[in-house]
């Protein structure tokens, strides 16, 4: 059961103290793999998609830009229900509202997988996104009122070790699954896990006698302004790049619409007596300057995990599997390292951890800006195992400092807000990472181009290599010409985007640099 409170015969100052009685450790350990497992498969399906999108395409008969509408339209309803996640658990009560969300997901699942069309894929997908947007930040908040103040580390390395290492599983699963049976089980596989997790949260998990129950008059208002605001901010984020940004009046539209509707929110839910959205608790240091720290952490690592996949298909030619095989170390790593932080958490200083973990990630991201074409296995699983290793030091440590001084009656608005700056943080970062990439390729390019010229010794004596190699294959000598031109092209093209990524890399990992200053001020209350 989750944790009870009940009068203390003990007095400060005339007022009853609450004596908080945790769970067993038994159900403790039943509860955190129940919300842990929900946490998990509901983040693992914003990525899993990714891998099997071209099978996708082929079973519905629609273009590449129309079939990125499958993870969009997960992402838009999983962001909004987040949001909202503190009201609705106000609102039906939390344990009531958990349930419900995982059902939902869970039917939600089993209706994608058997989508006939692709407007029933879209319609299934946003039920399924309104489940599992409900699982991630109520999952938080039940682990953070399940274990007493010193095993608080250790709570949030089981919640990281589900949202962090989902995104790097995903991939490996879904390509696992898609080539051994079919893309309609990367949702199928969602069932048995989620059987075995409502079991266990019906069993064990309780709402808390302090938290506040019951909705007096709903804000109406607030839930239009984050369905409109919210959505429109994630189809700029996720459609800019195929619209070609602000060249396309309807990215201009989506933009004004975004940045008007969610000023007016945040200043409507600020003189709301019950808010959707309780930006009020931000008022709190320590939640707002780990709201920006986790902000910067998702653009840089989750934007970075969404460009691995397409750097190891497009430019080593890795098929779905082997993608999978190169990021499972670094999964591992993460997993191996979450427990030891969450223990490190009471002994050594939270700031020396979390910038540890910084260096750690600066390291693999600077060294993963020297790659080739010719890069190996090994060269990419070493670079990606140090980013593994550093990765729960700032994810775990943030995690438990952040919510370490704030009340427990605004523990489910804390949770909702800070789990909305990471997926914030994500989507920003997918749409940073994919402007980077393509101006950057574009410069690479003209410059490399601007080589291509009869007075460069090393073109000529490369392309006539190229000629005499495709003459000896009984190509006669015009065609070879013009071939061997094909070839440099394509070369010079994949040239290009290799030193894209690389300055990516550099990018990324150099702007950890900035979320120092607000590591270093934020305070622990270990005995919260």
């Amino acid at each position: 059961m989750n944790a009870n409170t009940t009068s203390s015969a003990a007095r400060s100052g005339g007022e009853a103290t609450p004596e908080i009685h945790y769970p067993s450790p038994f159900n403790r350990a039943m509860i955190t793999l129940a919300v842990v497992s929900a946490a998990f498969i509901s983040v693992m399906d914003a990525s899993i998609v990714n891998v099997v999108m071209p099978h996708m395409r082929g079973s519905f008969n629609v273009d590449l830009s129309t079939i990125t509408w499958v993870a969009t339209i997960y992402t838009i309803a999983q962001i909004i229900t987040i949001t909202m996640s503190a009201w609705w658990s106000t609102l039906l009560g939390r344990k009531r509202y958990f349930l419900v969300s995982f059902v939902l997901f869970t039917l939600a699942s089993i209706l994608v997988g058997t989508s006939q069309t692709f407007t029933q894929m879209l319609a299934y997908r946003i039920l399924q996104g309104l489940g599992g947007g409900g699982l991630i930040p109520v999952a938080q908040a039940i682990l953070r009122e399940t274990y007493p103040p010193n095993r608080q580390g250790w709570a949030m390395a089981m919640f990281a070790a589900g949202v962090v290492i989902a995104p790097a599983m995903g991939p490996v699963v879904g390509g696992w699954l898609t080539e051994s049976l079919s893309w309609p089980w990367v949702f199928y596989i969602n069932v048995p896990v989620a059987a075995v997790g409502l079991t266990l949260v019906s069993i064990y998990v309780y709402d808390p006698p302090h938290m506040k129950r019951g909705i007096n008059k709903v804000d109406w208002v607030g839930i239009i302004l984050i369905g409109i605001g919210l959505t429109a901010l994630q189809v700029v984020l996720e459609r800019g790049q195929d619209e070609d940004w602000f060249d396309s009046n309807f990215i201009i539209v989506m933009t004004i619409i975004t940045i008007i509707t969610l000023t007016v929110l945040v200043l409507w839910e600020l003189k709301t007596e019950e808010p959707i959205v309780d930006f009020r608790v931000l008022l709190n240091l320590n939640l707002s300057a780990s709201c920006f720290v986790v902000l910067i952490f998702g653009i840089v690592m989750f934007g970075t995990t969404f460009i691995l996949p397409q750097f190891l298909q497009n430019l080593l030619d890795h098929g779905p599997y082997e993608t999978g095989l190169v990021m499972l170390p670094r999964g591992i790593a993460l997993f191996c390292m979450m427990p030891i932080v969450g223990h490190l958490y009471n002994l050594v200083d939270y700031r020396i951890l979390m910038c540890g973990g910084v260096a750690l990630a600066m390291t693999s991201l600077i060294l993963m800006s020297g790659l080739s074409l010719q890069t190996d296995y090994w060269d990419m699983v070493s670079r990606l195992v140090i980013l593994g290793f550093g990765m729960p030091f700032v994810f775990v440590t943030l995690t438990t400092v952040a919510f370490s001084t704030t009340a427990v009656t605004d523990i489910n608005s804390a949770t909702s807000l800070y789990n909305l700056a990471r997926r914030l943080g994500g989507n920003l970062g997918f749409a940073v990472m994919a402007i980077l990439l393509e101006r950057r390729t574009a410069l690479h390019r003209v410059n490399m181009v601007g080589n291509i010229t009869e007075s460069n010794a090393t073109f000529l004596s490369y392309k006539e290599t190229l000629s005499e190699m495709l003459v000896r294959k009984q190509i006669d000598p015009h065609t070879a010409q013009a071939k061997a031109m094909g070839l440099i092209e394509q070369t010079i093209d994949k040239q290009a985007a290799m030193l894209a990524y690389n300055d990516v890399y550099w990018i990324m990992g150099w702007s950890f640099i900035f979320v120092i200053p607000f590591i270093l001020v934020l305070k622990v209350n270990k005995q919260a």
